[in-house]
């Protein structure tokens, strides 16, 4: 007799074993990645090489599945091996650190496992998400407006990019590309590099990406952007988007919003403005005014997984537009989904505004965390990273070796470490290839030490420098001191 459905038993669905298994991993959570991970006399990474790391994580994928004993090892194993983001010398990208209200958010968000597109199935969160976006607009210095949590400011600049398109040529959602003239975009070269990969992924291609100078500090010079739109225009192309930066990856340069936006009133371009690691400085009233003039802008990108701490991923549109421009721009009216003869106001069925179908909820992580600590403990957050930067900048000028590309605009310290056998040889021949060679170095030496982590990059002709963001709320004066020891310690025998 064939067994009916009732009598099979899927060893995935068993709750009492699978609670269990829940409990103990949470501990090992708890224990091994916010407790020791964010202690600094623990290792920020247990460095390996792959084949070693492969070996021990034990990767294989088998017919049967393995005790509960293997599994909770397995646990160990991935927290042991990770690096460790929330330790305070974790200074390597614009995602170090942890807020433990945001981080409760997220436990609740992955347990409820809900899609953020109707209101029928995302109730609270349809309406959270619209009280933050609401929130940070009034930031922007909007009173109205719309916007979306996307994946990643990369996104977010994309659908800035296809809402610009979007508005000049709304033809362009039915016939496509061959109905559109060839279309131009304005950045500076130190802005991310999404707005080169949004380019080619929407068809306008990477070489209609025209590129505007900067000044010594990486700030978009308007006065350029100026004259660019005006020659792109004599050949034939059509401007229709600029996008600035607030707060660029390498340097933390903002661009002159205001001015820019002056250019853009000019034209008639879409100024869109990606803030997503400068955005947070609209907490604070200190350092607001490194975005002024961003109310004039069309669009802005805003990171808060960045510097206020929300954890990945934590990403906004914000729209100053009030005439549904997202939602006619992506709607396919999908009846199965968006019945418009619902009970309730069909409104607030904002799935079609996206471009995806299914999205995360990542508003709980922001709002639980601002609801916590208030506009106020946000703008702390935000001045204490200034404060940190400001107190290592000042130590590096009192100590031999360190030498600043220059004052920073924002919480990114760009500098070189000179060691001792290059000191005084600017003038040799190879000076700047053996310079080049430092940091490479050093950073080899602190990730397989596991004592910190931090980034370096060339930019333009300026050889491999070393770039610390601080904004970690877990960093200390000592965690400053500790870093230029550290880097000292590592690079003095080079």
């Amino acid at each position: 007799m064939e067994p009916t459905t009732g009598d099979l038993t899927d060893p995935l669905i068993n709750h009492a074993d699978g609670q269990l298994f829940l409990h103990e991993a949470f501990k090992i959570i708890v224990e091994d990645v916010l407790c020791k991970g964010t202690d600094v006399k623990e290792k920020v990474c247990e460095w390996r090489e792959p084949e070693e790391l492969a070996r021990l994580l034990d990767l294989e994928l088998r017919e049967k599945g393995e005790p509960q004993e293997n599994l909770l090892q397995r646990v160990r194993d991935v927290a042991k091996y990770s690096i460790k983001t929330s330790h305070p010398r974790f200074f390597n990208q614009q995602f170090a650190g942890v807020d433990y209200h945001s981080l409760a958010g997220r436990f609740l968000s992955e347990a409820l496992n809900t899609n953020l597109f109707t209101y029928e199935v995302a109730p609270v969160f349809v309406l959270m998400e619209a009280e933050v976006l609401r929130g940070l607009r009034a930031l922007v210095g909007w009173t109205e407006g719309d916007g979306l949590f996307c994946p990643g400011g990369s996104t977010s600049n994309m659908y800035a990019m296809n809402l610009a398109r979007y508005r000049l040529y709304p033809e362009v959602k039915s016939q496509g590309l061959r109905s559109l003239p060839q279309l131009t975009v304005f950045t500076s070269p130190e802005s991310h590099y999404s707005v080169k990969k949004g380019a080619a992924f929407m068809g306008f291609g990477m070489d209609n990406v025209i590129l505007v100078k900067v000044d010594d500090g990486g700030r978009m010079i308007p006065e350029d952007l100026d004259e660019k739109i005006e020659l792109s225009k004599s050949q034939g192309a059509v401007p229709f988007l600029v996008s600035c930066t607030s707060g660029t990856t390498v340097q933390g340069a903002f661009d002159p919003l205001d001015l820019i936006a002056d250019v853009c009133d000019k034209h008639k371009l879409w100024l869109h403005v990606d803030a997503a690691w400068g955005g947070s400085v609209l907490f604070s009233k200190k350092h607001s005014h490194l975005m002024k003039g961003v109310h004039r802008a069309n669009s802005v990108a805003w990171n808060p997984h960045k510097m206020l701490v929300a954890g990945l991923q934590c990403s906004v549109l914000l729209l100053k537009d009030t005439t549904d421009l997202l939602k006619k721009c992506h709607c396919a009216n999908a009846t199965y989904l968006f019945q418009q003869d619902k009970f309730y106001d069909v409104n607030l069925d904002i799935g079609d505004k996206s471009v995806q179908c299914s999205r995360k909820v990542d508003c709980l992580k922001l709002w639980l965390m601002w609801k916590a600590v208030g506009s106020a403990g946000l703008e702390q957050r935000v001045d204490k990273a200034f404060l940190h930067a400001r107190y290592v900048v000042d130590q590096m000028k009192k100590r031999e070796g360190f030498q600043l590309l220059g004052d920073p605009q924002f919480v990114n310290v760009c500098f070189w470490f000179i060691p001792p056998s290059l000191r005084g040889k600017e003038k040799n021949a190879d000076y700047q290839n053996k310079l080049a060679k430092v940091a490479p170095v050093i950073k080899e030496r602190m990730m397989k030490q596991g004592t910190m982590m931090v980034g370096y990059q060339p930019l333009g002709d300026r050889v491999n420098f070393f770039r610390i963001t601080i904004l970690s709320p877990l960093v200390s004066q000592k965690d400053m001191d500790f870093f230029l020891d550290e880097i000292e310690r590592l690079g003095n025998d080079l």
